[in-house]
């Protein structure tokens, strides 16, 4: 298990086309550059998951976003980069920013801005949002702990952000962006 401290270093092996694990709201999670084809469908391949579900984005700072705040009303852009007491990522139409492989078979895309520490660490030191998926393969739980993660995935992910897990009960919720309307409580 190559556990990793520093965002930093994190930050170098995501640019660097590389596919880690971390610790998000509730569940440790699988991250890599959303633009970098490769990465991605290598996160697609140990999930065992369809490209056409398609993957959530997380950002640790508002500015994260501004891409697609862009091309929301004020009202949605707001709720964007809302604080909800439950983690909310948000279904954001898009077919002009976030990459097909990313998006799957949809018109649009999930987007979290994250309250967690460690995930705002490590998009702010990778400057960006990065991908957002449960560590686990297709029909197993989410991986709750850095061993979990390891005896799911050992040395087929290049490292595991040693932080701490936040405290959220759950996974986001998934919300439409324009209508509110819950997909996934």
């Amino acid at each position: 298990m190559h556990l990793i401290t520093s965002a930093i270093e994190l930050a170098n092996i995501i640019r660097q086309g590389g596919v880690i694990a971390y610790p998000t709201e509730a569940v440790w999670g699988l991250g890599c550059d959303p633009f970098n084809e490769s990465a991605v469908r290598r996160i697609l391949a140990l999930k065992s998951r369809a490209e056409s579900k398609g993957l959530i984005l997380i950002a640790g700072a508002q500015d994260q976003l501004t891409p697609w705040r862009k091309t929301l009303d004020a009202h949605a852009a707001q709720r964007l980069i809302s604080v909800r007491e439950t983690p909310t990522s948000w279904v954001v139409p898009d077919t002009q920013i976030t990459p097909s492989w990313v998006r799957g078979e949809h018109q649009s895309v999930a987007i979290r801005l994250s309250q967690h520490q460690a995930v705002q660490a490590l998009c702010a030191a990778f400057e960006g949002v990065i991908v957002s998926t449960s560590a686990n393969p297709a029909g197993l739980e989410p991986a709750m702990s850095a061993e979990e993660v390891n005896a799911y995935f050992g040395d087929k992910i290049d490292a595991i952000f040693h932080a701490p897990l936040g405290k959220a009960a759950k996974p986001s919720q998934v919300r439409d962006i324009l209508t509110e309307q819950l997909f996934r409580a």
